[in-house]
């Protein structure tokens, strides 16, 4: 019998192995926007396509890279309201973390603890996967973390990766590009070079966006000047 007969199962293995609803969240995750990530020397750096459906929106009411720490943050690809959803739940288990030992939550802890949580969904009746990826930076004392999670509530640490609908040819562009000496000021430039490679039409500070998390373990989000300015030494 086809995988098709299994589509509508999401606790059920088809023939082959898979659970067809999976494949169906990373197809959706496929479709998303370009999205990407660089572990540097002294930093991390995830940006983003960040393109409005029609103009009459106001751009800078949307947003797709968010904070859960003072020293992590997350970018995706694929459908927004699930991103909403874990990055409650990523803020959560950080709170709680930090009311138990007084101090930031380590990324791979919090890593684990939103993969856990996307596992869950793919066993579990009358609920569907989380369909995004999540692509994690964080700075913590083990240095500067790349993480990708997957709606089958798989994890793995990255040096660069991007997934969304133009991965192929930006993760060969990165293949490229990347070295391991590379500083932070480097790996933003390398991000829009990437994000430029594949964009449909011109890229600008109100398009994409990028944060950074660097050494002094801060995370932010760049400012639309200060993308700007980094677009202007990259042209």
């Amino acid at each position: 019998m086809a995988d098709g007969a299994y589509s509508f199962s999401l606790t059920t293995f088809s023939p082959s192995g898979k659970l067809v609803q999976i494949e169906y969240a990373l197809n959706a995750v496929a479709a998303g926007s370009t999205s990407l990530g660089i572990r540097a020397k002294n930093g991390v750096v995830i940006a983003t396509e960040k393109k409005a459906p029609t103009i009459l929106i106001d751009e800078t009411s949307l947003q797709k890279i968010c904070m859960l720490t003072s020293s992590i943050g997350a970018v995706y690809s694929g459908m927004g309201p699930d991103f909403r959803v874990l990055v409650a739940k990523g803020r959560k288990a950080a709170q709680a973390y930090f009311r138990i030992y007084r101090e930031e939550i380590p990324a791979l802890q919090l890593v684990r603890e939103l993969a856990a949580v996307m596992q869950e969904f793919t066993q579990s009746g009358g609920v569907r996967p989380f369909g995004i990826s999540l692509l994690l930076a964080g700075f913590d004392h083990a240095g500067p973390h790349l993480y990708q999670v997957d709606p089958s509530g798989s994890f793995v640490a990255w040096k660069a990766n991007a997934i969304g609908k133009n991965f192929v040819n930006a993760k060969s562009f990165l293949e490229k590009r990347l070295n391991d000496e590379m500083e932070l000021e480097d790996a933003i430039h390398t991000a829009l070079l990437t994000l430029k490679e594949g964009f449909d039409g011109l890229v600008d500070e109100h398009n994409i966006e990028i944060a950074v998390v660097s050494d002094d373990k801060r995370f932010r989000i760049l400012s639309p000047a200060e993308i700007k300015d980094y677009l202007a030494e990259v042209d």
